[in-house]
């Protein structure tokens, strides 16, 4: 009995360590959290008002670009997959990595070639592990990216746009990230960056239904939204990652709360199966002792007669 005290003892003394390093965790994710949403805060203004200079000379001009314009039968996409690089996360990454299935699936459903494109550890060994291709990836910065980081990431799928499908470039470029929504919700959403529809840039910047004023473009209208492509793409792939970032602390808050939680009940249980056992064990040593003292008294009764 003493034996199984002791296991009870050794797993308490376990679980009440990892519920110290639980809790630690979701400490340090409830304290990001703050921050990630004030830059996700701090972008959307930015994101906004470009998407609104984009819409301005889109509908301004009759300029062909592939900023804006469709093409009639696209043959190959490029799907950017933001992930988390850390896991105890909750399903934060294995449900962004299922949007970007089905994403791809409905892609080439539509008969389209899909390069795939990934942002954090976890995203990228998934893909490893079922040895498919990746056309690029990015770690070590899904918890806290910067605008250099959204740049990196930006580059490639610039100039795959940028660059005709039969040279290996694609004709349209989407992305896969985690939405913010409130500290419980965060959702996965899959939005098309390139071709820009005017009807979802409109709603984006708020001028959808509002006449906007007629521009003069200089040199031309091309040239402008050949310098606001690049600004654009970062952008959005910036204010995808802080809305990402944001979302994986608040899935880890919740996972480690959950955890904490969990242990704390664990460690009541266990509590009490070993005063359960102590109380078993110090039964088993009275009935002994008082078993000891009635032989002994017998043996003493039969020696005096």
């Amino acid at each position: 009995m003493g034996a199984q005290l002791r296991v009870y003892k050794r797993r308490i003394r376990s679980v009440t360590a990892t519920k110290k390093i639980t809790k630690a965790m979701e400490m340090i994710a409830a304290s990001r959290i703050v921050k990630a949403q004030r830059q996700v805060a701090a972008s959307t203004p930015y994101a906004t008002e470009l998407t609104r200079a984009v819409t301005a000379v889109a509908t301004g001009s009759t300029t062909k670009h592939a900023l804006t314009t469709e093409v009639e039968k696209p043959t190959r996409a490029a799907v950017l997959l933001v992930t988390s690089d850390r896991g105890l996360a909750g399903g934060y990454s294995s449900n962004a990595i299922k949007a970007g299935e089905r994403l791809t699936e409905r892609l080439r459903g539509e008969g389209k070639d899909v390069d795939t494109y990934i942002v954090g550890r976890k995203g990228v060994a998934y893909y490893n592990f079922r040895e498919r291709k990746v056309a690029e990836s990015w770690t070590g910065f899904t918890d806290s990216p910067t605008y250099a980081d959204a740049k990196n990431v930006a580059a490639p799928l610039i100039k795959a746009i940028e660059t005709e499908t039969a040279e290996g470039g694609v004709d349209e470029l989407h992305i896969i990230f985690t939405e913010f929504v409130s500290m419980m919700t965060q959702n996965p959403v899959e939005n098309r960056m390139l071709p820009l529809s005017l009807d979802q840039a409109a709603e984006e910047s708020g001028t959808k239904g509002e006449i906007l004023p007629l521009f003069d473009f200089e040199p031309s209208a091309e040239d402008v939204l050949d310098a606001l492509l690049p600004r654009y793409v970062e952008s959005r792939i910036y204010n995808a990652l802080l809305q990402a970032a944001a979302s994986e602390h608040a899935a880890r808050r919740r996972a480690m709360k959950s955890a904490t939680d969990n242990a704390g009940d664990l460690i009541k249980s266990l509590s009490r199966l070993a005063n359960a056992a102590r109380q078993a064990e110090i039964t088993q040593e009275i009935s002994e002792i008082v078993g000891g003292a009635s032989a002994l008294a017998d043996a003493t009764a039969g020696s005096d007669k």
